[in-house]
């Protein structure tokens, strides 16, 4: 492949993920606009479009130079699936996970260090950022 033709194929890549950046960015500003708590009370809602807000453009403003496409692509996963999670339940709020201390099967001996890694490693993909932004 000639140079013009990677340089062309990595311009169509960012112009298409920016796209697809900002589409996620308004669709978030959108569902805010439009979120009712599942309690019915006008406070929780209140409440719940703040947090909205406000943990997108965290993580938007955060993650803004971002060039690798990899992570970037990680972070529109991450994006969509909070989003439908937080429709599905009604619920803003990333869903916890519990996993009990040393609960993963350890490796013939290997101590914490590989319940940590592998504990990193199983954190489902709509808490990747939860942990650092919080």
């Amino acid at each position: 492949m000639h140079l013009t033709n990677i340089i062309r194929e990595k311009s169509k890549m960012t112009t298409v993920t920016r796209q697809e950046v900002l589409g996620l960015y308004r669709r978030i500003f959108r569902l805010a606009r439009k979120w009712q708590a599942a309690s019915g009370q006008m406070e929780d809602t209140i409440k719940e479009k703040q947090y909205i807000l406000h943990e997108a453009k965290t993580l938007f403003q955060k993650n803004k130079n971002l060039t690798d496409t990899g992570l970037i692509k990680q972070c529109v996963d991450e994006c969509i699936a909070r989003i439908e999670i937080g429709l599905h339940y009604q619920i803003p709020y990333p869903r916890p996970i519990h996993l009990p201390p040393m609960g993963l099967t350890p490796l013939r001996g290997r101590g914490l260090r590989s319940q940590e890694k592998r504990r990193r490693l199983s954190k489902p993909i709509y808490l990747k950022s939860h942990d650092e932004v919080s």
